[in-house]
């Protein structure tokens, strides 16, 4: 469990160093977008109520703390599962990877009541209009390294 835990620890680290950097620092809050590669990528800063693409978004306070809390609990649920049928190295870096994204967005709806997502890539004449963050980049890659990795223990 000393692997999720660290995992989790620099994702969690990662996360928010990259967004006080950008939120406060380069002042994306105010001054909205900086392109930096355009159009693979630019800092698009938009505050996320909701879940993946503004889901939920639209219901407010309510929909913030049943986020936080659907958060804590699949943290819950992946350090339970890893737990009782762990997985190898890479299973359980998939998991701290997921743990350490789920709770840095935590932090944001504490501290903000939104997600901050400001990376915005687009190419090859697409525009994408949504945004994402390093915590998203990190669920996305636990989730599917939990499935690849997943357990130990294997159906025949």
């Amino acid at each position: 469990m000393t692997t999720v835990f660290w995992a989790g620890f620099w994702t969690f680290l990662l996360d928010q160093a990259s967004k006080y950097y950008v939120v406060h620092y380069l002042d994306l809050r105010l001054r909205g977008e900086i392109d930096v590669l355009p159009p693979f990528l630019n800092l698009r800063m938009a505050w996320n109520t909701g879940i993946n693409f503004g889901l939920l978004s639209d219901n407010g306070d309510l929909a913030r703390w049943v986020l936080i809390g659907m958060a804590f609990l699949i943290c819950a649920f992946v350090l339970y599962w890893v737990h009782k049928d762990r997985p190898g190295r890479m299973g359980l870096i998939a998991a701290g990877l997921l743990i350490g994204g789920a709770l840095g967005n935590v932090v944001d709806r504490f501290l903000y009541g939104a997600v901050a997502d400001f990376l915005n890539m687009s190419c090859c004449g697409i525009s994408n209009p949504y945004a994402f963050n390093v915590a998203d980049i990190a669920i996305f890659i636990g989730a599917f390294g939990l499935v690849v990795w997943g357990g130990a223990q294997k159906a025949a």
